[in-house]
């Protein structure tokens, strides 16, 4: 009892308070500015998704479903049709944001790697409807940054 009541006399958790402080006050900071510093990305990072093409123009997604049939979260949706040449292709692929867990089954289940999470995390939706990205949106990501894609594909099959 009278030790408690000295400790609060002297303010000692107080000071352990400020002991903390002033032995942290001197050691190196690790907050980064972040627009300009970036923090290093995991090889395995997972971001947001794209549709990639054949070097000659074809989209690569041959409508088999399995990225739909495998997503836990049900986020993927898929539409197929068959073409006048006996191939199917997909006439509709919506991926919802909100509802993507970014597990990566999707790239893992695709036979023809058509679709890829990218290391892009920077996003965000100003409007109602925009977390859904279409077909045409996965295919614009796709494009824009197939040389990053590639590179990061081949890198994945070394580690394998």
């Amino acid at each position: 009892m009278f030790k408690n009541y000295i400790k609060s006399f002297f303010l000692y958790e107080l000071l352990l308070g400020m002991k903390v402080t002033f032995l942290n006050m001197f050691k190196k900071k690790t907050t980064l500015n972040y627009p300009h510093e970036k923090a290093p990305q995991s090889p395995r990072f997972r971001g947001l998704h794209a549709l990639r093409r054949y070097p000659s123009g074809e989209e690569r997604c041959i409508g088999c479903k399995l990225c739909e049939a495998v997503c836990p979260a049900l986020a993927i949706t898929i539409d197929t049709e068959e073409r006048n040449d006996g191939t199917r292709r997909t006439t509709k692929y919506d991926i919802d944001l909100f509802k993507c867990i970014f597990c990566g089954f999707c790239e893992e289940a695709c036979p023809v790697d058509a679709i890829v999470e990218t290391r892009i995390y920077e996003y965000h939706f100003e409007e109602r409807g925009e977390n859904i990205l279409s077909k045409g949106d996965l295919l614009k990501i796709g494009d824009k940054f197939e040389d990053q894609i590639t590179i990061d594909q081949s890198d994945k099959a070394q580690r394998l």
